[in-house]
């Protein structure tokens, strides 16, 4: 299924599975894929910054993409098509979007500055890539270090038609969910989707400003289909409450250089990994923090039961 305008729900960030020794673990990719489907994920996003993409093979990064594909039962696939250079763009993004993704994700180089070198660059990855292909803007300056006003941002979607969604990272960036959705009542923007990042860090209170969903990795992405759906049936106190339960898990799991490690580790006590894993370079946990991660998973048991590991 091709990615739309209208696309929302959850869309989960897929951790690329490895094998202790660096290899991946095909297995426990195909058991994510599956998973994802079956919890009700409106679709997955792999060879994110968080799917570990600058480590693999190219025929590693499409492998991923074709089980994603054969096991999300149609759902949108965005794949993560970032790249120094445009002709390495190119060639990924034609190539999964004939195995069937529904769109492809385009990240700012860090070297990008001014707004017009920002415009610039998302006009000339667009014409690299095609028209034809759907593409998500990836705004996420803490990381990137790319900074986007809304202005910007507006821009690049009314510059180009091929723009169907907005990954909304920014932080602090309440303010720029409203100003944006502001523009679109105002007739100056377009609709796009727009679905956020950062963890589901903020995903409570982003939800009422206006997103359509979560396109972020969380050891329980069940939490963030949950919030989306409650707070799209005006159940607030619900969202919040559930939301609140998992927020110590989402703030250790947020923690720059040892998140992605803090996640693997609880998938694969949930059972959807085989292993922990990452291909070096890498972090690992330590003894006391898999203990902190323990303790944090036993309180969370006493709210949601899917945290009794």
């Amino acid at each position: 299924m091709r990615l739309t305008p209208e696309a929302g729900g959850v869309f989960p960030i897929a951790p690329t599975p490895f094998m202790p020794d660096g290899t991946v673990d095909w297995n426990s990719a195909d058991k994510l894929f599956e998973f994802y489907a079956d919890i009700g994920s409106d679709g997955v996003t792999v060879l994110g910054i968080m799917g570990e993409a600058p480590k693999l093979e190219p025929e590693e990064s499409v492998g991923l993409v074709k089980r994603a594909v054969a096991k999300m039962g149609g759902k949108p696939i965005i794949v993560g098509v970032s790249a120094p250079g445009f002709a390495a763009m190119r060639s990924l993004a034609r190539q999964v979007m004939d195995l069937g993704a529904g769109g492809v994700m385009i990240a700012p180089p860090p070297s990008l500055r001014t707004d017009d070198q920002i415009t610039g660059y998302y006009a000339q990855a667009v014409e690299a890539i095609g028209t034809d292909i759907p593409f998500v803007i990836q705004d996420y300056p803490l990381t990137l270090s790319v900074v986007m006003t809304p202005a910007v941002i507006r821009k690049i979607i009314q510059d180009n038609p091929s723009c169907v969604m907005l990954k909304h990272e920014d932080w602090p960036g309440l303010e720029k969910i409203s100003a944006l959705r502001k523009f679109e009542a105002e007739g100056s923007l377009r609709h796009v989707s727009i679905v956020t990042g950062n963890g589901g860090i903020f995903l409570d209170f982003e939800m009422e400003r206006g997103v359509d969903g979560a396109n972020t990795g969380y050891a329980f992405p069940e939490l963030l289909i949950d919030v989306v759906r409650l707070s799209k049936a005006g159940k607030r106190d619900e969202a919040h409450d559930i939301f609140d339960a998992h927020l110590p898990l989402m703030r250790y799991e947020q923690q720059q250089g040892v998140g992605l490690a803090v996640r693997k580790y609880t998938m694969m006590k949930r059972g959807i990994l085989a292993h922990d894993a990452q291909r070096k370079p890498g972090s690992a946990l330590s003894a006391a923090a898999k203990a902190e991660v323990d303790y944090l998973l036993a309180r969370l048991a006493r709210h949601d039961p899917r945290a009794e590991l």
